[in-house]
């Protein structure tokens, strides 16, 4: 089963993002962090971390992307203190987009912008819950109303999927013509995702800001996921590709981190050197120019 990693882009501020949200979350940690050398961003600080016992990935790559409300991360909490806890500290220095308070769909609820610039939905979880920290899709602007046909795409195309929930917008509940889903939980590779479309006419929609690594065993794996994901041509760069609803995902080897962090200089800089021509990653290229120096 592959593994589904959240990846956040950061301007120059990605090491401050991640000691702050590992000091803030519970059971969370560092697990590794290196700098890429030769990047046309230059040298550029990579990280792994773990929020809340799941994997995360964040780097400091430039000014090139913001992040946006079309995918935010829900933090479910098991009771109001907890609530209280992470949305004061996330909220300093931050923006209010839904204040914290009581709505029909959960007894204490709030979303915000934090000071880098990422969104966070906090909630109060009645009910037990498999993975603390769940990406939200939000389908807006010219995405608006394909959050039904998101969901179908994605559990069609992910192992170990299933739809847990489907629920409509009545008559009158959207402002926005288009929206369709009001909100859809379901699993990819057995992991908790969300989706809705946006009740309102906002313009915001997904970009590279947050993508979701998908780490592969094999070049099997990665020629599955790339020819199913793969839309866009043009935004096919170094194992990045977008799929038809604008979605950023990096297919990958699962052991691209240590090909990126191990081994000599010259290892290492052979492989940045490698996948920065690729499009799709050939893992048996990368092997090969990391073992050149040792064999």
């Amino acid at each position: 089963m592959v593994t589904i990693v959240p990846h956040l882009w950061f301007d120059d501020n990605a090491g401050e993002a991640v000691d702050f949200y590992t000091s803030l979350i519970s059971n969370s940690k560092v697990v590794n962090r290196y700098v890429l050398e030769g990047t046309p961003s230059g040298s550029v600080e990579s990280f792994t971390f773990d929020l809340a016992g799941q994997t995360f990935a964040a780097i400091s790559d430039g000014p090139l992307f913001t992040f946006t409300p079309a995918v935010s991360l829900m933090i479910l909490c098991r009771d109001e203190e907890e609530v209280n806890l992470l949305w004061n500290a996330l909220i300093s220095e931050g923006e209010v987009l839904m204040p914290l308070d009581t709505y029909p769909f959960n007894k204490y609820y709030g979303w915000l912008k934090d000071r880098f610039g990422l969104t966070w939905q906090i909630a109060f979880a009645e009910e037990p819950f498999k993975e603390k920290i769940v990406p939200h899709l939000l389908f807006a602007h010219r995405q608006s109303g394909k959050g039904e046909e998101a969901v179908m795409y994605y559990t069609s195309i992910f192992p170990d999927s299933e739809i847990e929930d489907m629920l409509y917008y009545k008559e009158g509940e959207a402002d926005n013509k288009k929206a369709k889903l009001m909100f859809s939980g379901f699993r990819l590779n057995n992991q908790s995702f969300n989706a809705m479309d946006d009740p309102m006419e906002e313009e915001f929609t997904f970009n590279e800001a947050l993508s979701f690594m998908i780490l592969c065993k094999d070049q099997k794996e990665i020629d599955y996921y790339w020819n199913n994901l793969s839309a866009h041509p043009q935004a096919e760069e170094c194992g990045w590709l977008k799929d038809r609803f604008g979605v950023s995902w990096q297919v990958l080897p699962d052991n691209m981190d240590d090909l990126l962090s191990t081994g000599t200089k010259g290892q290492i800089q052979r492989v940045t050197e490698a996948f920065l021509k690729m499009k799709k990653i050939d893992s048996a290229l990368l092997e090969k120019v990391w073992h050149e120096e040792t064999s």
